[in-house]
């Protein structure tokens, strides 16, 4: 691992300079009383142009299942602060090798107030990318990476609701997976730090799916709509 990753691509220099001071919207503001944890946002050059990598959590986990997810966890008290915790995550969950990474920067913490995390995203470029799959099958189903011009296809935009009616936020379907929740609100942001983002119909709006409500319900066994 490489800090300030100072042969990265001229398509990232957007993003290293906007997503340090990246707003926090209110409903994510960290308590300082939460658990730490961190994600890694690695972006690479992959067959078709960039990407960014994203795993898909275990149907049969009690939290987070089947949710497309950036890798990462909580912060161990062994780790050396969220870059070691978000690195630490990624190559347990996917192989990804630390010392072929760049850290970029981090992002502002964002609060899960369900989880009770406050949750530091690091963000990275994958300057010698190696081969990657689920790490834990039991709690990783796939490693995917996803091409930034998939993701910020208008085609694959929306928002999504709650059968009660309720507005969840954006959501993203790309690669047979539905990104909705905190993942897809940070995968937002960082589209529109790094000026990647077009223009998209925001008036599209779908129902969740009743097998992501079902599994999203076994986190919290009541209301799922703010879930990530």
């Amino acid at each position: 691992m490489t800090d300030a990753a100072p042969d990265c691509p001229a398509w990232l220099d957007r993003f290293r300079s906007e997503a340090p001071r990246l707003p926090v919207p209110p409903v994510f503001r960290p308590a300082p009383a939460a658990r730490a944890a961190a994600v890694l946002i690695l972006f690479g050059e992959g067959p078709v142009g960039p990407d960014v990598l994203l795993t898909e959590r275990a149907a049969t986990l009690n939290k987070h299942a089947g949710q497309p997810a950036f890798p990462g966890g909580r912060i161990d008290p062994t780790d050396d602060g969220p870059v070691a915790a978000a690195l630490r995550e990624a190559w347990e969950e996917t192989g990804v090798e630390p010392s072929g990474v760049d850290v970029l920067c981090t992002l502002p913490e964002l609060y899960l107030s369900h989880s009770e995390h406050r949750v530091t995203p690091v963000a990275g470029w994958w300057r010698e990318p190696s081969e990657v799959a689920p790490g834990h099958p039991g709690e990783v189903a796939t490693v995917a990476r996803v091409p930034i011009s998939e993701l910020v296809d208008p085609a694959n935009r929306m928002m999504v609701r709650h059968p009660s009616g309720i507005r969840v936020g954006p959501a993203f379907h790309v690669r047979d997976m539905l990104v909705w929740g905190f993942t897809a609100a940070l995968l937002t942001q960082v589209l529109g730090a790094g000026g990647w983002d077009r223009p998209w119909d925001t008036s599209r709006v779908e129902d969740l799916p009743e097998d992501v409500v079902s599994l999203a319900a076994r986190d919290r066994g009541v209301n799922v709509a703010a879930r990530d």
